[in-house]
């Protein structure tokens, strides 16, 4: 077996992939911040708009990207 070799500037860059995707996707859906937060059960744009940013560290999770990828009705795979 092969040792992980990904250390957390990897990490780091591989959130803020994710979150320019969710963000780019959203935005060609016509959806804001606030929309897409109540459309996957969130009362504000908290989880969406850090997740996007990836402030703080602070990212999607993948209950949080399974619920966005069914609104947006795109494939799950495609954060990725």
């Amino acid at each position: 077996m092969k040792k992980c070799t990904l250390n957390q500037d990897d990490i780091d860059k591989l959130y803020i992939e994710i979150g320019k995707k969710v963000k780019k996707f959203r935005e060609d859906a016509n959806l804001s911040q606030l929309e897409l937060a109540l459309l996957i059960g969130h009362k504000s744009v908290g989880a969406i708009s850090v997740g996007e940013i990836y402030h703080n560290r602070k990212h999607f999770n993948i209950e949080q990207l399974a619920k966005i990828a069914n609104v947006l009705n795109i494939d799950l795979k495609e954060f990725f």
